[in-house]
């Protein structure tokens, strides 16, 4: 069962939840299917933790309502989760992830555009399946990823207007890293987010692509696409204010395990086609705890 139709089933079928049951919904939607952030989160307070649950789990849902090929009339369903975003902002909601994240918007004041902006990125996947060039795709990763980051400095915090930009470059790392990982899974659903004008450079097709061909020309074209997702990581990390670093630790811990999948691909030499990549739960958690601790003496993360 999916977030989307399990939250369905749940408003549906039970009582209005408290806040306490919404944002433990919230919090066991993350730890089942946050992965790559769960450990990231731990190391937050527990308000400012609760409210990434929160954020997490409507990301989460928004995405399931875009990807899930098992639920029926997503544009109907899509558009009523938009409604329902309004009445978070405006007035009372019965859903146990909108419970949570209507207190998490007005505890840390997150602008509603934000969640706007996202859920345009969701309802690109409904519609998008290329992207001609790779100014297109930066508009998908902005609004899929680096909005997110967005919100979730508000959250975490910061002194300095330059970590929003710090929030924007990450996200357009950590949506392109996650490109990367998932050519094949995306590319058996029909969608290719390489970009097409990098295909045409590598001499290598759509169809060569689709039917997972293993070229040389293959491998050029991902160590391109690494070495753009590298740009973004270096200049996010260029653009933290020395100010704020403490309270972006949780976002260096992110970046940090994306950083670390990036090198598993550049590893297995690109072959997305044949080799999964897993970073283990012991390597997360020292990924965590080595970054929380470099921060903490004062060192780069």
């Amino acid at each position: 069962m999916t977030a989307s139709t399990e939250t369905i089933s749940q408003t549906e079928s039970c009582p209005k939840p408290t806040l306490r049951e919404a944002y433990a919904f919230c919090r066991n939607i993350t730890k089942r299917r946050a992965k790559n952030f769960y450990y990231a989160f731990l190391f937050l307070p527990r308000l400012k933790r609760q409210a990434i649950y929160a954020v997490y789990a409507f990301c989460r849902y928004s995405d399931d309502l875009a990807d899930d090929p098992n639920i029926k009339d997503r544009t109907a369903l899509f558009a009523r989760w938009k409604q329902d975003l309004e009445q978070c902002y405006q007035g009372e909601v019965n859903h146990p992830i909108l419970i949570a994240l209507q207190d998490t918007v007005q505890r840390f004041r997150i602008p509603k555009e934000y969640f706007d902006q996202l859920l345009e990125g969701m309802l690109m996947d409904l519609s998008i399946t290329r992207y001609r060039t790779f100014d297109e795709l930066y508009q998908y990763a902005y609004h899929a990823a680096s909005v997110v980051g967005l919100i979730c400095i508000e959250i975490f915090g910061y002194k300095n207007v330059r970590t929003r930009e710090y929030a924007k470059n990450l996200g357009i790392a950590l949506q392109l890293t996650n490109i990367l990982r998932d050519v094949k899974e995306d590319a058996e659903r029909g969608r290719i987010y390489l970009p097409q004008e990098d295909l045409e450079r590598f001499h290598y097709s759509e169809k060569d692509l689709l039917e997972r061909r293993m070229y040389p020309s293959f491998i050029k074209l991902m160590e391109f696409q690494a070495a753009r997702a590298l740009y973004y990581y270096e200049k996010a990390s260029r653009l933290i204010p020395p100010e704020d670093r403490n309270l972006l630790t949780t976002a260096e811990i992110m970046k940090n395990i994306y950083l670390r999948m990036l090198q598993e691909i550049t590893r297995q030499g690109y072959d997305v086609f044949k080799h999964t990549v897993h970073t283990s739960k012991l390597t997360k958690i020292f990924i965590a705890v080595k970054t929380w601790l470099q921060i903490r003496l004062g060192g780069k993360s």
